[in-house]
This record gives structure tokens, C-alpha cells and sequence, in this order.
């Protein structure tokens, strides 16, 4: 890596990582905004908050680190547009082809940063600033396992394994000990509803009194289970997509199948992480053009404010590109690439008009 490369690299670096302070810090004060909304809820209070955005940091600066890097390289390459240095640099002998190097260089390092904050960090933290938040809110000692929820009350531990679409709940296991831990009542129902006032009821029940002498097995159709397990606290069993790194991802899709059940909007995600990294790579190819040819009596800000808005545009039509593919049912890696495909067939072309 020669000299004028080295500087390009760092002084990209440098500007995306600004912008992405910058972006995340206004993305949490909006947050922190938000959950004010909730303050005195429970015992969710000012430190909780804080704890909250600090963990949930991670997961926006996955998701913000492409529009940082576009940010980023217009702001710098644009500086150096307007100061002349593009110009220098190739009267020195660096050519288009080498500065866009230079950036791809740049966007390599941005990309290994974000893959290793969201695959390793994210999907964590998210987790545990989600678990925070609703035991905070909630008196009942809750703990996520991988693909359900265990919840304390009093003698009680119930288990939830899965949410219905409409927020009913299915596949739910009640245990209740005695004074001394031994197990005295077990409970197996194929489905609760949420009747209000702290009701739920219970379907295809199946259930075991136990005692020292006997054990009795018995099963009902309907019954009614008083709980102060509140709706609310089941959003924390629900596996989000955005919430799990890309093995987990092919992981839970993998359970999804086998159990028979829709795995489209996680095989969504998962391309979506795949595409990812392209997408970095996308939005600085995106920047090269408004900024490398400029030339005397351009006006340099406009350029600028064109890659904005195709940047800012890309993550409308990624998103609705996305929702399509769900409605429709619609090949997921398909539906994955198609915008950032089509974005890097525009940059190419305005790239080899700019060296033309």
C-alpha cells in the first residue's frame, strides 16, 4: 500500500466512523426518547434506560455502518475534491481505478469491522437489552432459552415454546413444587388465549397431580388458568430475525422446516446478512462517481447531495424490495441482491463514464 493509498484508507476511515457516531448518537437520543415513555414502569428507570441503549448500540451500528460508509467517503472524497488533492493525487500518477482501490480498501475494513459486531456482539447484546427491559417492567423472574421462555411465579415455572400469529400461545408446560422442591403438578396445554384481567385459556390439556402415594393423570378440553403472565412479556420468546447472527439464522430456519412451519421471513434476513457486506461495497462505488471527476466549475455539493439521496433511496427500495418478497413469497437471495445489483450496475456505469 503506497503512501497516497494508506492516506485515502485512514481519512475514509476516519469519516465513516464520524458518521456513524454521529448517526448512532441520533438514533439513541430518538431511542432514549422513546423508552421515556416507560420510565417508573416496574422498575425501569433512568439507569435501566441507559443500560438499554448501551446494549442496543451494537445491533444500530450493524445496520447503520452502510449509510456511515456512504456518508463517510462523500464527505471525505468531496473534501478532497474541493481542495484539489483528487486532482494532485492523479497528476502524481495515481489513476481513477487507483483511488477507487483505495476506498475498496477502506470498505474491506469497514465490512470486517460490522460482520464481526454483528455476527458476534449484536445478536448478544440485543438479547440481553430486551431481557432487561421487560424483567425491569415485570415482577417475574423470566429466563430466554434458545427457542422459548421460562418464567418464575411464586411455586409455578411455566414454559412457553411458541406465539401464534394472532398472540396466542402454544405448546405451554406449567410445573409447581412444594415447600420442600418436590415436583407435586405438571401441565401440558396445546394452546392458552389471553382473556384479560390476569385470565388465560387453556386448551388440550394434559395434566399429572403428584403425591409420596400416587400419581394421577387426567386430561381436559378447556380451563381456565389465572396468570400474571402478561402478553407483554411474551415479546421477549419470539425470535426476531434481526435479532440472530447468520448461523443462527440457518440454524432456526433449519428447526422451522423440520417442524413443518414458515421459515420465509428468516430466510429473508438471512440473505439479507449475506448481501451485507456487498451492500458497504455498493454505497462507496455509489460516492466515487459525484466526487472523482471533478472538475473546475462543478458544483461539488450538488454531486454530493445526488449520492445522498441514491443512498438513502437504496435503503427505501431495499426495504420495500424486501417486503415484496415476503407478501409474495418470493425467492429470498433473489429478492436479497436485486438492489444492491441494480445500484452496482449504476455506480460501474457512472464510474467508466467518469474515467471515459
Amino acid at each position: 500500500m503506497n503512501v497516497l493509498t494508506g492516506y485515502i484508507v485512514r481519512e475514509i476511515l476516519k469519516g465513516s466512523f464520524v458518521a456513524v457516531l454521529l448517526l448512532l448518537t441520533l438514533f439513541n437520543l430518538f431511542t432514549f426518547s422513546d423508552q421515556l415513555k416507560d420510565l417508573g414502569k416496574g422498575n425501569y428507570g433512568l439507569t435501566e434506560i441507559f443500560y438499554y441503549l448501551a446494549l442496543t448500540s451494537p445491533s444500530v451500528f450493524y445496520e447503520l455502518m452502510p449509510a456511515s460508509a456512504l456518508l463517510g467517503s462523500l464527505f471525505i472524497l468531496g473534501a478532497m475534491g474541493n481542495n484539489r488533492e483528487l486532482i494532485a493525487m492523479r497528476a502524481a500518477g495515481l489513476s481513477v481505478l487507483g483511488i477507487i482501490k483505495a476506498v475498496m480498501v477502506a470498505g474491506a475494513i469497514l465490512v470486517l469491522i460490522a460482520i464481526v459486531v454483528g455476527e458476534f456482539v449484536a445478536p448478544v447484546t440485543e438479547q440481553a437489552a430486551q431481557m432487561i427491559k421487560v424483567t425491569a417492567q415485570n415482577d417475574q423472574i423470566v429466563m430466554k432459552a434458545k427457542y422459548g421462555l421460562w418464567l418464575r411465579e411464586g411455586k409455578k415455572f411455566i414454559n412457553v415454546r411458541k406465539i401464534e400469529d394472532d398472540g396466542s400461545l402454544a405448546d405451554i408446560s406449567i410445573y409447581e413444587v412444594d415447600d420442600q422442591r418436590h415436583l407435586r403438578y405438571s401441565a401440558h396445554a396445546q394452546k392458552a388465549t389471553f382473556q384479560g384481567d390476569q385470565q388465560w385459556k387453556l386448551e388440550g390439556i394434559a395434566q399429572s397431580n403428584i403425591s409420596l402415594e400416587q400419581m394421577r393423570a387426567s386430561s381436559q378440553a378447556e380451563q381456565m388458568w389465572q396468570s400474571s403472565l402478561a402478553p407483554d412479556l411474551l415479546d421477549i420468546v419470539v425470535v426476531k430475525s434481526h435479532d440472530l447472527s447468520m448461523y443462527d439464522l440457518a440454524m432456526y430456519i433449519d428447526f422451522l422446516k423440520q417442524n413443518h412451519q414458515k421459515s420465509h421471513e428468516f430466510e429473508m434476513a438471512f440473505w439479507g446478512r449475506v448481501v451485507n457486506p456487498l451492500v458497504v461495497f455498493v454505497m462507496l462505488l455509489v460516492s466515487a462517481p459525484f466526487v472523482i471527476g471533478v472538475k473546475r466549475g462543478v458544483n461539488v455539493g450538488a454531486r454530493m447531495m445526488i449520492g445522498v439521496v441514491i443512498g438513502m433511496g437504496f435503503n427505501i427500495i431495499d426495504k420495500i424490495v424486501s417486503h415484496v418478497g415476503l407478501i409474495y413469497d418470493l425467492n429470498p437471495p433473489l429478492m436479497a441482491f436485486i438492489p444492491s445489483l441494480v445500484v452496482l450496475a449504476l455506480a460501474l456505469f457512472a464510474l467508466n463514464r467518469v474515467q471515459a
